[in-house]
């Protein structure tokens, strides 16, 4: 077996879980709190049938900027459980897996609050948190790049987002997720994630002597057609044309 089919092997194997929250606010150091939790499960490239999801009680109201955003009513999550009642279930999904996540940093400090305040330990203490945020920063530098900008620059269709929801959003940014990273799969590169996009970057050599390109031949027919329609321009040109004296030399 080759190094090619190593590395795919290798990257089918990699369990990946692309995690999004809902919340009352913004900042939970204000006693702000999760409403909502949605993961989905995809094993190397292909998204399965395991998800993870539950609407949360904070136990308080959501601020107008946030219930405009998620929509999610006091009336509507006050039967829902507390995240004490889904705190271990929800670390059991992530357990082990490389978690997706857009914007990482505001979702891990609601999750990591909440599980401070049950004598849990956050989660980078048992798996491994990518913000995929960074990695189209660095794809598309100066750009707009939150989720649905990228839907739009990367052919996502999005069209069923009215309002924001966590397990939504991580079904699209899983697609998101699978559309920025496809010209790394397409080459059979390792997909190491936690160094982002240096492979589309450059950073990464690739030994072309691994590849199977095509030999094309060019017939005679096609080169006469090529020096027919070179011909035309150079007679249209007011100057010298670069490819003849290319020729002469």
């Amino acid at each position: 077996m080759n190094d090619t089919n190593d590395t795919n092997n290798a990257n089918e194997q990699i369990r990946y879980v692309v995690l999004d929250t809902e919340t009352t606010g913004l900042d939970p150091s204000q006693g702000h709190k999760l409403v909502e939790v949605g993961c989905v499960e995809m094993l190397g490239r292909q998204v399965t049938q395991n998800h993870f999801h539950h609407y949360v009680n904070p136990q308080r109201d959501s601020d107008e900027g946030a219930l405009r955003v998620h929509g999610l009513t006091t009336e509507f999550l006050s039967g829902k459980p507390l995240f004490e009642e889904i705190a271990r279930d929800l670390i059991e999904f992530v357990r082990g897996a490389t978690v997706l996540i857009h914007n990482a940093s505001f979702d891990t400090k609601f999750i990591n609050a909440e599980l401070a305040q049950l004598g849990m330990p956050p989660m980078h203490d048992v798996c491994t948190v990518v913000d995929t945020l960074k990695m189209a920063k660095e794809a598309f530098p100066g750009k707009r790049n939150n989720l649905d900008a990228l839907c739009e620059r990367l052919g996502v269709s999005n069209k069923h987002r009215v309002l924001h929801g966590a397990l939504l959003d991580a079904e699209i940014l899983a697609e998101v997720y699978l559309a920025l990273t496809r010209g790394q799969a397409s080459l059979g590169m390792d997909l190491d994630v936690s160094m982002g996009m240096s492979n589309l970057s450059g950073k990464k050599n690739i030994d072309v002597r691994q590849l199977e390109l095509p030999l094309v031949v060019v017939g005679d027919d096609d080169l006469a057609a090529h020096e027919a329609v070179m011909q035309v321009v150079a007679k249209k040109a007011k100057k010298d044309v670069i490819w003849d004296a290319a020729q002469l030399s």
